[in-house]
């Protein structure tokens, strides 16, 4: 290993996993024509190798690493990466450090598996939903996050990247007390609300004397640049879009708990409600709080009322409201997983992937934030509601893409704000909401100024 001016050069073998790959794989993560996986596989690397960088802008990141390169090396005895311009705080003492190394690996798992397995192999269908539902199967299987002896404890964390301290420390007072309760925890594997229960639950876990705590990270390849996997997950998982890390998040968690945060939660909140809001759910078990602390209540007070008066009472109905009582809230996940647990029991499902949950094709096609897109989606209120919970999701996507992913920031650049159009109504509510973000400073990670990527026709 030698170090170069801003990075480190080194190779890198593998954590206990993918030590052989066929000269196929090899030559698929080399190439860097349209077909080929390189550009990909480089981007994911890059993001994991800086880890612990709280930066969400993804072509500044690629600027600062313009340098950076990774090599698959195919040897006799087994696989190497050769990194080149690596960000030297993946490394200690002239070694890469070992959640690093194995998140890498992780990375080029989930990436050779998706394309070989789920894209290409013909076994799939990705126009029907049922073919869906079986590839995000697949794929956590295949990435052994799915353990079909462990007991029903995965608590799912969403919350913003971009958070006061406050909120940030109250995040791991709620994973502390998950973790004196035995829960694991799954999140998008970022920084903020993602890493804050994550570091909680470690405490927790370590009071309890509890070995082999879980800290899921789920991530998709065009937000894993801007929302770098922090440095505590030891489960890495790579989906291959924003619909399926979500159908992840609920197939595989038993609960989820909502932490503060801008477009990108509130995506996450309306995907979750649009979900259980469809009819066929009416019975299903699932645990969804909102909390925050005492300082941040008039945000649940503010999403709570927008909820209300875009989706109604029935969508308030699916989840409580607690406020700056971490305990209290792991009380809560304890005893909703354990009427999950009676559920999944009566009607044999299993626990370790929620079959029975009915998630719609709309929930589940991946949704391109173009600005013909985004000016197509129906905000109205003549439609069921779950529908109009589900295009308004794919509304705060498309922000999210404008905000930190790089082709929703180039094409603001191209063509201008997205703009969005509905409801007189509908638009004033959503309005009143992006406003608060924005002056809460929600939006992105250390922006004095905040130049919106939208634009509501009020």
């Amino acid at each position: 290993m030698k170090s170069r001016s801003a990075g480190i050069d080194a190779r890198v073998t593998p954590a206990g996993s993918l030590e052989l790959l066929s000269q196929h794989e090899v030559a698929k993560l080399r190439d860097k024509s349209m077909s080929g996986l390189y550009d990909l596989f480089r981007r994911c690397s890059l993001a994991v190798l800086n880890s612990g960088q709280e930066i969400d802008d993804v072509r500044a990141v690629l600027a600062m690493h313009e340098d950076f390169d990774v090599t698959v090396l195919q040897q006799e005895r087994g696989v190497k990466l050769e990194l080149t311009a690596a960000p030297a705080d993946a490394f200690v003492d002239g070694e890469i450090i070992k959640g690093t190394q194995e998140n890498l690996f992780a990375v080029m798992r989930d990436i050779l598996f998706v394309d070989h397995e789920i894209l290409d192999s013909g076994k799939f269908d990705l126009r029907k939903s049922d073919d869906i539902t079986n590839a995000v199967f697949h794929i956590l299987r295949n990435a052994d996050t799915l353990r079909p002896r462990s007991l029903l404890d995965l608590t799912v964390c969403w919350g913003g990247h971009s958070i006061p301290r406050r909120e940030y420390n109250y995040t791991k007072k709620v994973g502390y007390e998950l973790g004196l309760r035995g829960l694991n925890v799954v999140t998008g594997c970022g920084p903020g609300a993602m890493k804050g229960p994550m570091k909680g639950a470690t405490i927790g876990h370590s009071k309890q004397r509890i070995r082999g705590g879980r800290y899921v990270g789920i991530t998709e390849p065009s937000i894993i640049a801007a929302e770098a996997p922090n440095p505590i997950v030891n489960d890495l998982v790579i989906m291959p879009d924003i619909e399926k890390r979500l159908e992840a998040f609920v197939r595989a968690g038993h609960g989820v708990i909502v932490f503060p945060g801008g477009a990108g939660t509130a995506e996450e909140v309306l995907y979750l409600l649009g979900i259980l809001l469809n009819p066929a759910n009416a019975n299903i078990e699932f645990p969804f709080v909102l909390t925050a602390p005492s300082a941040s209540a008039d945000y649940m007070t503010q999403l709570d009322a927008f909820i209300g008066q875009t989706l109604g009472e029935s969508a308030r109905d699916k989840y409580q409201i607690i406020i700056d009582d971490p305990a209290a809230v792991g009380r809560a996940m304890r005893d909703g997983f354990e009427r999950v647990r009676r559920q999944r029991r009566e009607t044999s499902d299993a626990f370790y992937f929620n079959w029975g949950l009915t998630i719609e094709r709309e929930f589940q096609e991946p949704f391109e934030p173009t600005h013909e897109a985004m000016a197509g989606l129906v905000l109205t209120r003549d439609q069921p509601v779950h529908t109009l919970a589900a295009n308004l999701r794919r509304a705060f996507s498309g922000i999210v893409a404008g905000n930190v992913k790089e082709g929703g920031m180039a094409a603001i650049e191209q063509h201008g704000p997205f703009e969005l159009s509905g409801d007189r109504e509908m638009m004033a509510l959503l309005d009143e909401l992006l406003r608060s973000f924005v002056a809460q400073k929600r939006m992105k990670l250390g922006a004095e100024e905040y130049k919106p990527c939208y634009r509501l026709a009020l």
